[in-house]
């Protein structure tokens, strides 16, 4: 005779968690990822696939459930000698690598890393800002067991409250709106200006003209050009594996300026909830002289406004125009190194050195 299910039976069976390791990456990644944090929407299934087929690797994917809900899910990708043991989560270097969180629970983190601990020695993640809310409350969880935690500064992100901004009237000023008729009237001289976004359904093609721009900027005639975003040499096919998603087609947008019809100005942004990453900007050094880009982004912050955001993230590097703009220094980033219980952890002192030196000081 089948024994009777009583109350305290549901509530064990509706907290009960359990965590996994699946080939592949699951659906459940994208069940999380809405759950989660609007600023963390784009850390979809798509996401981390264009991460792998661009650059490489065979996923697997942890995936903590409670309740039989996925409450964590967290791509791992091999690097270095296999026999390591060595896993890091994949995905773009900006806005930054993370995964989705949607429940920070005790319970979950505990079994996400008991998990853990028997897949890999060492989880390399990031960069992520300081106070991720995805990989801050496993950091904790994890020194709280014994796991040994290393970090390696990578630099100083810039953030810009548009929202707070525009509200004090602060932005945009009248001397900046005046400069830039002035601007746009010298680089009319030039041909005729064709100022348009591109949203939705123009990607991926649209991806074309903003490497256009990439291909005749200072990123192609002073580097090698693997830093460029778009260009075949560059990012170029991660970000046009990641436009076949629909959900993160709708996240991508781009200002973008034409002179007589040929590319000469791009301003390019990852919009998630109230948050808008600004991946990449770029002009042809032909109009250097009548501030494009500085236009093309007075143009953009507007017309984000009017959509509602209210937080504009810049990442590192190229402080001096975003402090003119009004930001000001956000969260550090870093790369993470965890090493779990045993012998991996005892031999923290061997590495830390190297991996705290080997990022970039923190400016």
């Amino acid at each position: 005779m089948t024994k009777p299910l009583r109350p305290d039976d549901f509530r064990r069976a509706s907290h009960a968690v359990e965590a996994v390791v699946v080939d592949g990456l699951p659906p459940s990644l994208d069940q999380v990822a809405d759950a989660g944090p609007a600023s963390h929407a784009f850390l979809r299934r798509a996401w981390f696939a264009a991460a792998v087929e661009a650059y490489g690797g065979t996923p697997r994917t942890l995936v903590v459930r409670r309740g039989g809900e996925p409450a964590l899910a967290l791509p791992l990708v091999p690097y270095g000698p296999r026999a390591l043991g060595l896993a890091m989560a994949p995905g773009s270097y900006w806005p930054f690598r993370s995964f989705p969180l949607s429940d920070a629970s005790e319970p979950v983190l505990a079994a996400a890393l008991a998990r853990l601990a028997r897949t890999v020695n060492v989880l390399r993640i990031g960069p992520t800002p300081d106070e991720d809310p995805s990989v801050s409350p496993l950091l904790a969880a994890a020194r709280a067991r014994g796991w040994a935690v290393l970090d390696r500064p990578v630099g100083a992100s810039w953030l810009f409250r548009l929202g707070d901004a525009t509200r004090a009237g602060e932005w945009p000023r009248g001397s900046t709106l005046k400069k830039n008729r002035w601007h746009e009237k010298q680089l009319a001289a030039h041909g005729a200006l064709d100022w348009r976004f591109a949203e939705n359904d123009d990607w991926p093609a649209a991806f074309d003209r903003l490497a256009a721009v990439e291909e005749k900027s200072w990123i192609a005639t002073r580097t090698d050009g693997r830093d460029a975003k778009f260009t075949d040499t560059g990012h170029g096919r991660f970000w046009r594996v990641a436009a076949r998603d629909e959900r993160l087609r709708g996240m991508m947008r781009a200002a973008l300026l034409a002179v007589d019809g040929e590319p000469a100005a791009f301003s390019f942004d990852l919009v998630a909830g109230r948050t808008t990453y600004a991946i990449a900007n770029s002009y042809d050094p032909a109009y250097a002289k009548h501030s494009p880009g500085k236009l093309l982004y007075t143009r953009n912050l507007v017309a984000l406004v009017e959509r509602g955001v209210e937080l504009v993230d810049w990442g590192m590097g190229d402080s001096g125009y975003k402090q003119v703009i009004g930001a000001d220094e956000g969260p550090a980033l870093r790369d993470w190194l965890l090493l779990r219980p045993g012998l991996p952890a005892a031999a923290v002192r061997l590495i830390a050195r190297w991996w705290s030196r080997s990022g970039q000081t923190r400016r």
